[in-house]
């Protein structure tokens, strides 16, 4: 049987990409994102299994983990892809806003994790954690977003230290503004927008070219993904120079409006 990659927000634009770039490459995918025509839409491609679920919702999340081991003879790889944004000044935003944002960002991706921690020590696979420039530097009126995306690194960089042992790898992929839904700013609600959306980004990336970057790192073992120019130099930046990058950052993502 083939190898089996889950992607979560598999009925995304990035999501997409990366499940057709893996069955490409000989593998099946397993998407996992929430119930609409655009997870329908993907149901009868070959090499494709779908699965309608909310991943904030712990006993939906268990179900639909549990379906998909039980399908596939391996788990070899899980794409944590599934996430949304929240494009407000501080000032303008709510509590409630912060913590709906995490449980989709963060806890949808730990749940999984814990869910396929056995399977993926298994197959001596891959956690691959699709995070952001705005999990490791400072991304103006996106504070939720960018607190949610530092913890998921955080948590996803801890567990590569416990899982070393145990023949599994822990990846990090950080893109920068990857064009996924210009012009489709609503999500779920709650003033979140989708990924992708931003109008205030710059040097955005195609999804289909984003996720070449991504699986090159996976397939040469990288730890870190930097994804894009922007990534890059920001990563470089932000460790060396983090004043230097404050004021870049603010010249050119500060001075542009939100929408």
């Amino acid at each position: 049987m083939k190898p089996t990659a889950v992607i979560t927000g598999g009925a995304g634009g990035l999501g997409r990409a990366l499940s057709s770039a893996l069955r490409d490459q000989g593998w099946h995918t397993a998407l996992i994102d929430l119930a609409g025509p655009e997870l329908d839409a993907l149901a009868d491609i070959d090499d494709v299994s779908v699965y309608a679920c909310d991943l904030t919702h712990p006993d939906q999340c268990e179900e639909t983990c549990a379906r998909i081991i039980s399908s596939r003879d391996s788990i070899d790889l899980v794409i944590y892809n599934a996430g949304v944004s929240q494009i407000s000044a501080f000032s303008d935003s709510d509590l409630d806003s912060h913590r709906n944002l995490f449980e989709i960002n963060y806890f949808a991706a730990v749940s999984c994790a814990q869910n396929f921690l056995m399977p993926v020590r298994k197959s001596n696979g891959t956690h691959l954690a699709i995070s952001s420039v705005a999990g490791f530097a400072p991304l103006i009126h996106r504070t939720a977003y960018a607190a949610s995306k530092h913890a998921m690194e955080g948590f996803f960089k801890s567990l590569r230290a416990e899982e070393t042992s145990h023949g599994v790898r822990v990846s990090i992929a950080t893109p920068s503004f990857v064009a996924t839904n210009i012009g489709r700013p609503d999500a779920a609600g709650n003033g979140f927008v989708r990924p992708g959306s931003a109008s205030d980004g710059i040097d955005y990336m195609e999804p289909e070219a984003a996720a070449q970057v991504i699986l090159r790192g996976f397939q040469r073992g990288k730890d870190y993904i930097p994804v894009g120019r922007v990534a890059r130099i920001a990563n470089l930046l932000n460790r060396l120079a983090p004043d230097f990058y404050f004021r870049q950052m603010m010249r050119t993502v500060g001075e542009k409006r939100p929408s």
